[in-house]
């Protein structure tokens, strides 16, 4: 393998003393999936780097304005370093693999193909650091016949099966189907890329024979060794479909959209409460459903063929649904909640963004918390997800402006000056603040 140059010290954004310390990502992503990976590495200690356009990242431009920005950036950039450069251009294209040579990792999402349009395909990034992990989100993935596709989130929940299924119950609605109110196949994405990029890196580093129980033996030829991370979004949404794939390959059976319910187990459906809050029930065991029978003044209900256990209740679960939305709509919601959790039977409303804000679970864990944002000032950011050995790190940065760290991170780690900074800007290579 070809040596490495010198690794300048870490930024003061790397996470000291947190799990991915030292650990430095490069960043050639847009919209939401890469952006989101690198969220999470960097909530867990690792230097992130973002390269978007001069113009900035589309996601700048999505959602309202608070002082002239987009709130979501402050989340969504944060933990990051940011520079702006035009990848057209061939002096940013020599920037990028200078800065790859620095980098233990690259996450990217951009469309198969169109880094090697720009030079900056997999085989010229690995010529310029060998042992390089790159991490690539696509719609489809990197080869077959749907890999020249266009793709968004949306795209891969509808083929990955989810789409279908997050509908009305067939027979009850014309509506189109219903999506899920944020990006989560590309936020699945992001979370597959991380944690398969971690992983190339565990199987990278293991320079040490391994022994023991549970342990793979000695790391042999695999140390030391770069990688590429393919990660389709279709794919991620489709590996969450439970039992729908060998449901249909053994019983032929396709599954059908449920509306508040599942297929599989009941009662568990959101009811209206009389003043219109709806409240999720999840009595769907049978000692959870004996439970709620004898807080609805119903113990019978247990007695009930129709209802004695989970196949039966699945089977009736329209009159069983019936019997507890009467129920319900006897109380207000938050009286319905109390009841519930006296009874301990899993149960709570539907919480808007409001609720949970002001949630004290979320609060006294800190998944809740004030960030001073040099942008807005105030503002509220979810913490970190996983927590480890209970830290709860803030946030070390909160997401900046377009190209405010262009300049020192050229000179950081490429040893750039100021004035080969502010010549690139003026030839429009780059974007630098300050």
């Amino acid at each position: 393998m070809a040596d490495m140059p010198p690794r300048p010290d870490p930024s003061p954004l790397a996470g000291a003393g947190a799990p991915l310390a030292g650990l430095r990502v490069l960043e050639l992503g847009h919209f939401v999936a890469a952006p989101f990976a690198t969220r999470l590495l960097g909530d867990l200690g690792a230097e992130v780097i973002k390269v978007e356009p001069p113009g900035g990242d589309p996601v700048r431009q999505w959602g309202a304005r608070h002082n002239g920005h987009a709130p979501w950036w402050s989340v969504h950039a944060r933990n990051k370093r940011c520079i702006a450069l035009d990848l057209k251009r061939p002096e940013a294209r020599e920037i990028v693999l200078g800065l790859v040579r620095h980098c233990d990792a690259v996450v990217e999402n951009f469309r198969p193909g169109q880094l090697e349009k720009l030079g900056l395909g997999a085989a010229a990034m690995k010529a310029a650091r060998p042992d390089l992990v790159i991490a690539r989100i696509s719609g489809y993935g990197q080869d077959g016949p749907y890999r020249d596709r266009a793709a968004f989130g949306v795209i891969g929940e509808a083929i990955g099966g989810l789409r279908h299924l997050t509908d009305h119950a067939p027979g009850t609605s014309d509506l189109p189907p219903v999506r899920v109110g944020v990006s989560l196949g590309d936020s699945v994405a992001g979370i597959y890329a991380a944690l398969g990029l971690v992983a190339a890196l565990w199987r990278r580093d293991r320079r040490a024979p391994l022994s023991g129980p549970g342990c793979g033996g000695e790391a042999g030829g695999e140390a030391g060794r770069g990688a590429e991370v393919d990660v389709a979004l279709t794919e991620s949404v489709f590996s969450l479909l439970e039992g729908a794939l060998p449901d249909y390959s053994t019983l032929g059976t396709i599954r059908q959209p449920s509306g508040g319910g599942i297929a599989t187990a009941a009662p568990t459906n959101a009811y209206r409460a009389r003043d219109g809050i709806w409240v999720l029930i999840a009595a769907n065991s049978d000692p959870l459903f004996r439970r709620l029978a004898k807080l609805m003044g119903m113990p019978e209900l247990v007695e009930d063929a129709r209802f004695a256990d989970n196949q039966a209740r699945v089977r009736n679960v329209a009159e069983l649904d019936a019997l507890i939305g009467a129920w319900a709509a006897r109380f207000d919601g938050r009286a319905l909640e109390a009841v519930l959790a006296e009874a301990d039977i899993p149960s709570t409303r539907a919480f808007t963004i409001a609720d949970c804000a002001a949630d004290p679970q979320f609060r006294a864990r800190d998944m809740v918390r004030e960030v001073e944002d040099p942008l807005h000032g105030p503002v509220l950011h979810p913490g970190v997800v996983p927590r480890i050995d209970g830290a709860v790190p803030p946030p070390r940065s909160t997401g900046p402006e377009i190209g405010a760290d262009t300049a020192a991170v050229l000179r950081e780690l490429l040893g750039m000056e100021k004035e080969a900074v502010a010549a690139l800007q003026e030839a429009g290579v780059l974007r630098a603040r300050g």
